[in-house]
């Protein structure tokens, strides 16, 4: 009954709002212009569903996504843990991180597209620089939150500096890991979106859907594009959060 209820009443919230907002929408005469009603939003994403055009700008914002993030992961994840591994590294590349992390990273937006234009480069670049400072911090906190004692034990088992970072090190470290993942996952998708709006020659992507649209008032179809971001979001974050729990049980992520 229980786990019943966890289920049903958050579909429950949702078929809720719906309604009332088809009700408030029609009882109120409001016109589609300012606040399409949800029945008409959902004509609108039939229709973009039936042209083939939502999943073409679908899948040229999942794919940025995806090669931003793995950018920024690969070599966010390397150089955290460099520096929770070597205090040489972690003295130098400190004063950076400190500074760079909160600088708004949109604010490089337009540097970017006089340097690289509009193309594919300057939106996969923007959104791996985002995601690569929280990982490379959650990264360090997590080599560095390793219990003392721990190491010193290994050590003192004969385990060699590899086999320490190994079986140790980057296993303890894994809960942060994850967390500056997920963080760094959220951050791509906001940027792909928001260099897709401010600039983009390929006409595609969820971005430049959502502006589009805008310009020529089909406001059904911005919701539309709004919807499809939400659940996105949700399938990706959902989709990694258990991909955490598989490859690293023990973490005892949720």
């Amino acid at each position: 009954m229980r786990r019943a209820l966890e289920i049903l009443l958050p579909m429950s919230s949702v078929v809720l709002f719906v309604l009332a907002w088809q009700f408030y929408v029609d009882w109120n005469d409001i016109a589609p212009i300012y606040l399409p009603a949800p029945s008409a939003i959902v004509l609108a994403l039939w229709e973009m569903i039936a042209d083939g055009s939502l999943f073409v700008h679908l899948g040229a914002t999942v794919l940025r996504i995806f090669v931003g993030f793995f950018l920024a992961a690969f070599f966010g994840i390397l150089l955290g843990l460099l520096m929770g591994m070597s205090r040489l590294v972690a003295r130098i590349a400190d004063p950076w991180v400190a500074a760079l992390y909160p600088l708004p990273k949109i604010s490089l937006i337009p540097l970017l597209i006089i340097w690289m234009g509009t193309g594919e480069s300057y939106k996969i670049l923007i959104s791996a620089i985002s995601a690569f400072f929280p990982i490379v911090m959650s990264t360090h906190a997590g080599v560095r939150q390793i219990e003392p004692g721990l190491l010193k034990a290994a050590r003192d088992l004969g385990a060699s500096a590899r086999q320490v970072q190994m079986k140790v090190v980057i296993p303890g470290a894994i809960p942060s890991i994850f967390s500056g993942l997920q963080l760094g996952m959220g951050v791509t998708i906001i940027l792909i979106v928001a260099a897709e709006m401010i600039g983009g020659s390929s006409r595609t992507g969820m971005g430049y859907l959502l502006v589009h649209a805008g310009q020529v008032l089909e406001t059904e179809k911005v919701f539309a594009a709004l919807v499809v971001l939400a659940i996105m979001g949700a399938v990706i974050i959902k989709t990694q959060q258990w991909l955490d729990r598989v490859l690293a049980p023990w973490a005892d992520l949720s």
